[in-house]
């Protein structure tokens, strides 16, 4: 059973991983239950606590009753120049927050909200997280170079990198 602390220090590494990436996949259950993935422009808040992540969303979307009708979400992130991979699973919920919305406003973003943070179907996805899963690989290209040639020749062992759950509050 891991401490606290090691929970913690999981937690700022999911995080670490996700920072600079700037586009997710969203996935939620259609009405007929079948999943739906979308993208998602990322940008993680310097205020922003460890157990939340914020998209901005537009009110009238299709993804908007999906996740009113079904909230369970998962949200994933790829960085393959780097070889690591975070898949999140949480709780959506769709709110007007004015403040937080100015807070993690970004220019590029009035190409989907041309009145900016006036626009009227500006709203905020927030995705408390539950759980999160990581693949993250040696990000030395020669590490990795290394690696894939004693694969090669039967050391699967080699192959260096990690992948753990871990769980949030």
């Amino acid at each position: 059973m891991s401490s606290d602390s090691d929970r913690a220090k999981d937690q700022d590494h999911v995080f670490k991983l996700i920072k600079d990436i700037q586009f997710a996949m969203l996935t939620t259950t259609d009405e007929d239950g079948s999943l739906r993935a979308r993208p998602m422009a990322y940008k993680q808040g310097d205020s922003d606590s460890k157990t939340e992540l914020w998209f901005f969303t537009r009110t009238d979307s299709s993804k908007v009753p999906e996740i009113k009708k079904h909230s369970h979400v998962n949200v994933s992130f790829s960085n393959p120049s780097h070889q690591s991979y975070v898949s999140i699973s949480g709780r959506a919920e769709v709110i007007k927050d004015k403040a937080k919305a100015k807070e993690l406003w970004n220019p590029y973003l009035k190409a989907w909200f041309p009145q900016e943070l006036d626009d009227p179907h500006l709203g905020l996805l927030k995705v408390t997280i539950e759980g999160a899963e990581y693949w993250d690989s040696a990000s030395s290209i020669m590490v990795r170079a290394v690696g894939y040639v004693k694969a090669a020749f039967g050391d699967g062992s080699t192959l260096e990198g990690e992948n753990k759950k871990v769980n949030f509050p």
